[in-house]
């Protein structure tokens, strides 16, 4: 647990402004700080809270807000693939609970540090470790971010903190070529999509990645 609470450490660098954003954010909307603090709890996802939330403040249909989020939150599908093979190792009750925590990095330091450790009981405890560091992180500063409200200055330009979460995560995992092909296409693809209805952008950036990422794998081996 404290090799896993380790690696994401750095990490928070990022995670902690994101939090406050997202709280602020809660605490400025419609939904109000209680409820809007209460999809950390519930959704457990920071770029799906703030859609919701934004969503919800400019009165989108129910239907909108929850297919966004649902889009949004796709990419933990790739994640959970990536993972199966190593959490079918675990227990029952650690299979159902385990993907509760699931983040961007939590599963980007365990899907590194599982190439090097094949103990499932390390792999296990390493993973909860790393996730339930950041779902702490996570709680706490959204919770900050809507006490303190408006009261933290728009000088403090917090919004870099959302593109920071995910270079973090971004730069240690381009280790290959496909690796790279991957990130490319994936990130033009989805800049270029960016006003694909349903925010399907995101997703269509990411099949193209992968193709890539495919395409260039097979052709350099």
């Amino acid at each position: 647990m404290l090799d896993g609470a380790r690696s994401v450490a750095p990490l928070l660098l990022g995670v902690a402004p994101f939090g406050l954003i997202f709280g602020v954010t809660a605490a400025g909307s419609s939904v109000g700080g209680g409820l809007g603090y209460a999809t950390s709890l519930i959704i457990f996802a920071g770029a799906a809270q703030l859609a919701t939330v934004q969503l919800l403040t400019a009165g989108s249909a129910a239907a909108v807000v929850i297919a966004t989020a649902l889009v949004i939150n796709a990419r933990h599908l790739m994640y959970s693939a990536g993972l199966a093979q190593h959490f079918r190792q675990f227990p029952t009750g650690w299979r159902l609970l385990l993907p509760y925590v699931l983040t961007d990095q939590a599963f980007a330091v365990s899907i590194i540090r599982y190439e090097s450790v094949s103990d499932p009981l390390y792999r296990r405890w390493y993973y909860l470790g790393g996730a339930m560091t950041l779902w702490t992180t996570w709680q706490v500063t959204t919770a900050a971010g809507v006490i303190l409200g408006a009261s933290v200055p728009a000088a403090w330009s917090l919004d870099f903190a959302i593109p920071l979460v995910f270079l973090a995560l971004l730069v240690p995992a381009l280790r290959d070529h496909p690796g790279v092909a991957a990130a490319i296409v994936g990130g033009v693809v989805a800049v270029a999509a960016a006003n694909v209805s349903y925010n399907l952008g995101l997703i269509i950036g990411a099949v193209c990645g992968i193709a890539a990422g495919v395409i260039v794998e097979r052709v350099t081996t």
